[in-house]
């Protein structure tokens, strides 16, 4: 996983796995700013050549550093990250019902965004 390099872009909403100058896996997410301000991710993908590396993991750990770094938390819709989170109880903290609520309401009022 060392020739990985992991970065955000906040304003695309994505977290992005890099190997050289290829994207080869992502987690796509928004910020949560009411009831509290939260990192929700919704999807995570990685690229068929490059599954199997860990990079879904690595994907999934930054992003609950990233909230963690801001002071805010994790609001996990993602099926791979809620998965994630419940394998890493130490690094993930659970998430709020009403935070999980209110990011499923956000989805709904913006259908066009994931």
């Amino acid at each position: 996983m060392s020739d990985i390099e992991i970065r955000d872009d906040r304003t695309a909403g994505r977290l992005e796995a890099y190997a050289g100058d290829e994207v080869v896996g992502h987690i796509e997410y928004f910020v949560l700013e009411t009831p509290r301000r939260a990192l929700v991710p919704v999807h995570t993908i990685v690229e068929p050549a490059h599954e199997g590396r860990g990079i879904a993991g690595s994907l999934a750990r930054e992003l609950y550093g990233i909230a963690a770094r801001e002071s805010i938390v994790v609001a996990p819709l993602c099926p791979y990250v809620v998965r994630w989170a419940a394998r890493h109880p130490e690094e993930a903290p659970a998430a709020d019902p009403v935070l999980l609520a209110a990011a499923k309401a956000w989805l709904v009022a913006h259908p066009g965004r994931f």
